[in-house]
């Protein structure tokens, strides 16, 4: 079994990645950065596969994720965006993100191949999943914090230019000062040179002036000026109100932690009102007694939040109407069937999306994805 093989020679493996990246030219990770990277990847693959062997393989996805590329908060994708976050802090490049990954699966390979211990092709499937899912959600964080530097640097670039600007506005209005205050101290006619340098300051002034209003017209028309807001009091807000729903509809309702540097920069209540409305649609179809999990996390450039029911999975075809109006899928016909449509039309108009993933023979995740943001400093 790839397990057995994984843990008996593990920290073998792990020592042949620490020698490789010891040989590629940059700065050492410490320590506590190599312990986020390939140690801890190793050890959730291993029980990944311990998993997968059990009565229940589909619960390796919250070790290490669903494959396809599918979004979902697990212990690989924070562990990997961590270790994203820590190589670009060392100022190395996306590559050393992918070779550090690729190290360990050339490792593996080499090593199994001294030892003679050949591992059947699920196993290589599942290797390959979790490799996957570490590289894609490491450099989506990696992408992302390098994104943050430059735009902190185009923001330096941009009070740089605005003093240039404060400069030369400073120098046209010194100059119309002078002029006038030379007109005035000598009953000069302004027809003459002096009102010539006065008019043409003036003048100056004014080209500069509009040119810089219709720069902050197209801004404004790019990026509407909205408050970010923390994500974790978002969460905590709407569990608040719903928690009392889920008591009505027999089931439980559960939250997990919010990261509190994240936020969200959109029109508050009618978000709040969008992920109430998937939640009430969670309580209503989810079966009596099991759970309603709501979970906000950051992967890369983005905000997810899943709500995840256990109605046991969709019917063919229902994923492609579900959101359209007065659809209504399921045996319980309360209501008017608008809820997922207004929630889809509102994150939409918020610069975001929202999706659904039947779980066959579990229930639903509906996955609500808007820009990413940080609290303000």
């Amino acid at each position: 079994m790839l397990h057995e093989f994984l843990s008996n020679n593990r920290d073998e493996l792990a020592a042949r990645c620490r020698a490789k990246v010891g040989n590629r030219p940059g700065r050492s990770a410490t320590e506590t950065q190599l312990q986020n990277g390939v140690p801890l990847f190793l050890d959730q693959l291993i029980r990944t596969l311990r998993v997968e062997q059990s009565p229940e393989p589909h619960l390796s996805e919250l070790i290490s994720g669903p494959a396809g590329g599918g979004v979902a908060l697990s212990e690989v994708s924070v562990s990997a965006a961590q270790h994203g976050k820590d190589l670009l802090e060392l100022g190395l490049s996306i590559d050393q993100v992918v070779h550090d990954y690729g190290d360990l699966c050339q490792s593996i390979t080499d090593l199994a191949f001294e030892r003679d211990a050949p591992f059947a092709v699920d196993e290589f499937r599942t290797l390959n999943r979790c490799l996957d899912n570490a590289i894609s959600d490491a450099v989506s964080e990696f992408s992302y914090q390098r994104d943050g530097l430059n735009d902190a640097r185009n923001t330096d670039h941009s009070n740089r230019q605005m003093g240039f600007f404060a400069h030369e506005l400073r120098n046209l209005l010194g100059t119309a000062s002078l002029a006038f205050a030379a007109a005035k101290a000598g009953n000069l006619n302004l027809a003459g040179a002096t009102g010539s340098i006065l008019e043409r300051s003036l003048m100056s002034l004014d080209k500069m002036i509009t040119n810089s209003i219709q720069d902050v017209r197209v801004l404004g028309m790019r990026e509407e000026s909205l408050d970010a807001f923390s994500l974790a009091t978002f969460i905590q807000e709407i569990y608040d109100a719903a928690a009392l729903s889920a008591a009505m509809y027999g089931c439980t309702f559960r939250i997990l932690p919010v990261e509190p540097e994240l936020a969200v920069r959109g029109t508050r209540d009618l978000l709040i009102a969008a992920v109430a409305n998937l939640l009430q649609n969670a309580f209503k179809f989810t079966q009596p007694g099991t759970e309603v999990l709501l979970t906000a996390y950051a992967q890369g450039n983005r905000i997810l939040i899943d709500v995840k029911d256990h109605c046991g999975g969709l019917a063919a075809g229902v994923e492609d109407t579900m959101f359209l109006p007065f659809s209504q899928s399921g045996t319980n016909r309360t209501g008017i069937g608008l809820g997922l449509t207004i929630a889809k039309q509102t994150v939409a108009s918020n610069g975001g999306t929202l999706t659904v993933h039947s779980l066959d023979g579990i229930g639903c995740v509906f996955t609500v994805n808007l820009p990413r943001n940080s609290m303000p400093t």
